[in-house]
């Protein structure tokens, strides 16, 4: 059985960071589940739909090919043949994603897609229902947290260093919205998993965070 683990938690936990670097020590691959959230909004965004309107959002993700590869352990994401790897990382795309994410429809077939790359490898997938939806059944489940203001100081530094000078304020409330939308909407909430184990990164390094939950795992799983 391939080795599943599933990193969860809100906007500016360092889910992505740390998923990533404990795949690299595991010696298998990471799938950022998010940035497939994210080609999805992509995709709305430059159809021009109002990001308000489930049913035009549906129509715009059955037309969508969403699909990733991996080069040298790194992942790629591609809308329709396109590699927006980098585009969706922007702000506008995060928004983007937030929304349509609460969509029945695109979230059905973003689950199958995760579940099938999952099935195939082992992988370190993060998101925000991959322990209670995606792979309820994972060998390990970790829900990593911190406040809402050392997220958004992380979000601002992330920004700030691909040249988007947004100032805190701006970005705390960004958190706070996201944090909102994430944790009410209908279908899979954000929320961590009933076993999974729960990680407070507030005062913690990424070196840190990652011992943690080698910790956890203990020494029978493979790493590097």
């Amino acid at each position: 059985m391939a080795l599943s683990i599933a990193v969860d938690g809100p906007v500016g936990a360092g889910k992505s960071t740390a998923a990533r670097e404990l795949a690299r020590r595991l010696g298998i691959l990471h799938l950022d589940t998010g940035a497939m959230y994210r080609a999805v909004g992509l995709a709305a965004l430059e159809a021009g739909v109002n990001l308000d309107d489930m049913r035009a959002i549906e129509r715009v993700n059955e037309s969508t090919d969403v699909s990733v590869t991996f080069e040298d352990g790194t992942q790629r994401t591609w809308l329709n043949g396109r590699d927006v790897s980098g585009v969706v990382r922007t702000p506008l795309a995060s928004m983007a994603a937030s929304m349509v994410s609460t969509v029945g429809g695109v979230r059905a077939v973003m689950v199958k897609r995760q579940r099938a790359i999952a099935c195939q490898m082992g992988a370190v997938l993060d998101g925000r229902d991959i322990g209670t939806r995606v792979l309820p059944d994972a060998q390990f489940k970790f829900y990593l947290t911190a406040s809402p203001e050392i997220r958004a100081k992380r979000r601002m530094d992330e920004l700030r260093a691909k040249g988007d000078m947004q100032p805190f304020e701006r970005v705390l409330t960004d958190v706070i919205e996201r944090d909102l939308r994430d944790s009410t909407r209908e279908i899979d909430p954000l929320r961590p998993a009933s076993d999974a184990i729960i990680i407070d990164t507030s005062d913690m390094t990424l070196d840190e965070e990652v011992e943690r939950m080698m910790e956890i795992m203990g020494p029978n799983v493979y790493y590097e």
